[in-house]
């Protein structure tokens, strides 16, 4: 009995199992002829629990396991798995000691006062529409001129949704920083990092589409999170990401954690209908973790968009994947439920060329409306130092921003997010500048569908070719060409002797 209380305890202790991993394991081992004698005599249940998932976990893997095993002596192996049984059990729920809910106090006065609706009357009467907030003619939002308050893309600002609908807003950016549904704090920080960068706003010099000029883009504010429960800011964040999307303006929301890709799923599922889009998922992680104990987490919305039927597995398309997660059982999942996915050992197999190409097809094939959900932690972090998760080989900016563009300029775009920026994990600004870019590349691709542009792989002829030396040479012919000036630093004055 001491045995198995030792070794019980050292189980324990060492049984740190994240819902990420929890996986089905279809697979069984044969155990080894030697350990096979010592076993004999064991129980049907522990017999059938040596080659279970939770005896895997707890050394790593059978053969590891089958190792260990082999040195002792039937007792002590018996009382070894009698050890892990036990662990598995008192990891389970105890409805006599343990809380199948978290209790809120129903009675407070200001249970919802978190998310509530600012009263009209507070506020001087104006009529709805976009409004600036800068003080400067040229400061829109604090943009290259540095004057007024930072906006996303230096745009002006929109409250409500009756400032959406009277200003025929193409597309409402809104951030919602929320960073509990991940082990690592600090996404909260993306959207005031993104605002305050630049890399958001101006032309595209692959296409010379200037997005500020072609859409009306608006910066909805931030979506107000309860620090004390995710489930609580993703269910407010479904209701005003839907809010948005009612309006006929596309949402782009800036996290905050990826657990925020089911509420920003769901929230455009209520309005365009269950099954109705497909998602473009970029990330080093497939986030389709199931068997933890939380529903909702940064490493789990795929899984519960799927699940819930907000979006058809056949509909979802990952890239980027990479890492030790996830494993086999991941992307036997995937491939159970017909997501797509390129992994960067496709890219490292194909090119990253062929990979590009072969995703854009999948994401127009089915017709239907497309979601686009980008975690910045696909890139490389020489790119996004500033993620919870990085995981090196990832995809570079040059890589990134092209696809983006396309799918956002090729496909009906019904949404986009960008998440996990996690500012405070990088001293320098290249990760908030990037994000933006990123950011940038969507918004293009939104306003070249807008234009006409429907091209695949549109580049513009002014960025791809000089022309040289045609239009120099006529440019000197009608008297187009810049005239050399000795004096021009000097005001046009010439030097004095």
């Amino acid at each position: 009995m001491r045995l198995k209380h030792a070794l019980l305890g050292a189980l324990l202790a060492a049984t740190v199992i994240s819902s990420a991993a929890v996986v089905a394991q279809n697979d069984k081992p044969t155990v080894p002829a030697a350990l096979e004698a010592k076993i004999k005599t064991l129980s049907k249940d522990k017999r059938d629990f040596l080659t279970s998932d939770p005896a895997e976990m707890f050394a790593g893997s059978y053969d590891k396991l089958f190792e260990r095993l082999a040195t002792k002596t039937p007792e002590e192996i018996s009382a070894y798995i009698e050890a892990m049984m036990d662990a598995v059990a008192a990891s389970k729920f105890n409805a006599k000691t343990d809380m199948a809910a978290i209790p809120l106090d129903t009675d407070n006065e200001n249970f919802n006062g978190w998310k509530l609706r600012r009263p009209a009357g507070l506020d001087p009467k104006r009529e709805p529409g976009p409004f600036e907030l800068s003080y400067y003619a040229h400061g829109r939002g604090g943009g290259v001129y540095g004057g007024g308050i930072a906006t996303f893309a230096g745009a002006p600002v929109a409250i409500f949704p009756e400032d959406l609908v009277a200003g025929k807003v193409d597309v409402a950016i809104v951030g919602a920083p929320l960073d509990m549904g991940s082990g690592y704090r600090g996404a909260k920080g993306g959207p005031s990092a993104m605002r305050t960068q630049y890399g958001a706003g101006g032309i595209d010099m692959y296409t010379m589409v200037d997005p500020s000029k072609e859409l009306k883009i608006v910066d909805y504010g931030d979506i107000a999170v309860d620090n004390m429960s995710t489930e609580r800011t993703v269910a407010h964040v479904r209701e005003r990401v839907a809010e948005i999307a009612r309006t006929g303006a596309i949402p782009f929301i800036v996290g905050g954690d990826h657990s925020l890709e089911y509420s920003d799923v769901a929230g455009i599922a209520d309005v365009h209908g269950k099954g109705s889009f497909g998602v473009v998922h970029f990330d080093s992680h497939y986030d389709a973790g199931k068997g933890g104990v939380h529903f909702i987490t940064h490493g789990a919305p795929v899984y519960r968009a799927v699940k819930e039927g907000h979006v058809l597995g056949k509909n979802y398309i990952q890239v980027g994947l990479r890492g030790p997660w996830p494993e086999k059982e991941g992307f036997e999942w995937m491939r159970d439920n017909g997501v797509r996915y390129h992994a960067m050992p496709e890219v490292e197999k194909n090119g990253w060329a062929a990979t590009m190409e072969r995703a854009l097809k999948e994401a127009r094939e089915s017709g239907k409306k497309l979601y686009v959900s980008f975690d910045v932690d696909v890139l490389d972090p020489a790119f996004i130092p500033g993620t919870g998760t990085p995981v090196p080989g990832g995809l570079t900016m040059r890589e990134a921003i092209p696809i983006v563009r396309r799918l956002c300029a090729e496909n009906d775009l019904v949404g986009f997010e960008i998440v996990e920026l996690a500012p405070v994990l990088d001293p320098t600004y290249r990760s908030a500048l990037n994000a933006n870019f990123i950011m940038h590349a969507c918004l293009t691709g939104v306003a070249m569908r807008k234009k006409g542009i429907r091209q695949a792989g549109y580049l513009s002829d002014l960025t791809t070719e000089h022309g040289q030396p045609f239009y120099g040479d006529k440019a000197a012919k009608d008297g187009k060409a810049e005239k050399v000036d000795p004096g021009f630093a000097r005001g046009g004055r010439r030097p004095t002797t």
